[in-house]
């Protein structure tokens, strides 16, 4: 992969480019981005730069990096037990998944790769095991004679076992070993592992460049283009899914238009509790990552029913296909009064199904706190 495959971000590549040509190689990157803007494909894509820019064969050696099986770029990235292993897992134990989902979706999210390898049902993670195996790939010469290249896909799925283990080697890696750690939230990643690294800030892509890769490699027509890449807050990954139908939105439209009438109809009237507490088990039933990714479909319908309420409908691009919601006569209930409220405590559930809560019982208090928050009058 080559900064010319990848979308937007040329400042950061001009900066890479730069850095590299100048011998300004940091041994420990931070690249932090949303999913979708593009950190991942760029991280491949540097590994690629500076592995076959200093190799005497830069042939043989760009159509390793391109099937990502040069011997000194290695990856590591989230895992978790499935039905061919059964426990102790670790990345090379997935690296034939993983080009394949490199190749098919480059630009893809934690959820599609855990749903690649059929585990959506399960959080992934990089744990101890795996720190074990990086300590042991470093310690050994590089292959080429080159340098060594280590990406870190979703650094913030370490745990704390791990990120001690890899901290001293994050610290002083041997002689040309550079560390790409890549990260969607470097908040979860721990201080003295971020304060050893040099971060890059991925903006999210904007709209032009969307449109334009989807006309141009998507072969789609520039009005289609524009539309879904106005849909996808900054997101190729989201623009391809909303693009191919794919998109769990849907679904997730059904689940929230039910969960809000049932909370509107609760406040004075205690028989519809029950309707949220099936509500509750339904979501449940679902897979961790499943329930984190409604959370934050939540979290943008309210706001795309707070820009329409205070008049910039220029702004708003949720359009429901439910029969009898509108977004216009939902959005005078969300306002000032109370949707920094909503955001919190949606951001609360998250982060208490993240460290493996109880599902249904925090979707069940969340959906009692809504029916209030739904009445809350805005300030005059």
């Amino acid at each position: 992969m080559t900064f010319d495959e990848i979308i937007g971000q040329e400042h950061i590549k001009k900066h890479l480019l730069k850095s590299t040509e100048n011998g300004r190689i940091p041994h420990a990157q931070l690249f932090v981005g949303k999913e979708g803007s593009g950190t991942l494909s760029m991280a491949i894509a540097y590994a690629q730069m500076l592995l076959c820019n200093f190799s005497n064969d830069k042939e043989a050696c760009n159509i390793k990096c391109n099937k990502l099986q040069h011997p000194d770029l290695h990856f590591v990235f989230p895992v978790t037990t499935n039905d061919s292993v059964k426990k102790h897992p670790i990345s090379d134990l997935f690296l034939e998944d993983w080009r394949r989902f490199i190749e098919k979706t480059p630009y893809g999210g934690l959820y599609d790769w855990l749903k690649f390898i059929g585990v959506e049902n399960k959080q992934g993670q990089i744990g101890v095991d795996e720190a074990e195996e990086v300590v042991k790939k470093l310690s050994l010469k590089s292959y080429e004679g080159g340098f060594k290249v280590m990406i870190i896909w979703m650094a913030e799925k370490l745990n704390t076992a791990a990120s001690n283990k890899l901290l001293k080697l994050i610290e002083e890696p041997p002689s040309k070993t550079i560390f790409i750690l890549v990260t969607e939230d470097e908040g979860k990643i721990i201080n003295t592992i971020k304060s050893r690294c040099q971060a890059l800030h991925f903006p999210s892509l904007s709209e032009n460049d969307i449109a334009t890769a989807l006309t141009e490699k998507e072969s789609v027509a520039s009005n289609n283009a524009l539309r879904v890449a106005q849909q996808s807050e900054g997101n190729y990954n989201k623009a391809l899914h909303l693009l191919h139908n794919d998109s769990n939105d849907l679904i997730f439209e059904e689940w929230f238009i039910v969960w809000i009438r049932s909370a509107f109809k609760a406040k004075g009237n205690a028989a519809v509790i029950q309707d949220l507490i099936g509500w509750s088990e339904t979501i449940a039933k679902s897979g961790r990552e499943t329930q984190k990714q409604f959370i934050q479909y939540c979290l943008q319908f309210f706001r795309q029913a707070l820009l329409l309420n205070y008049g910039t409908p220029d702004l708003v691009f949720l359009s429901p296909q439910t029969a009898n919601f509108k977004l216009e006569k939902f959005a005078p209930f969300i306002h000032s009064g109370n949707i920094l409220t909503i955001e919190k405590e949606l951001n609360d559930a998250q982060y208490h199904i993240e460290r493996n809560g109880n599902a249904k019982i925090i979707l069940l208090d969340l959906s009692i706190k809504l029916t209030r928050l739904l009445h809350t009058k805005e300030a005059s």
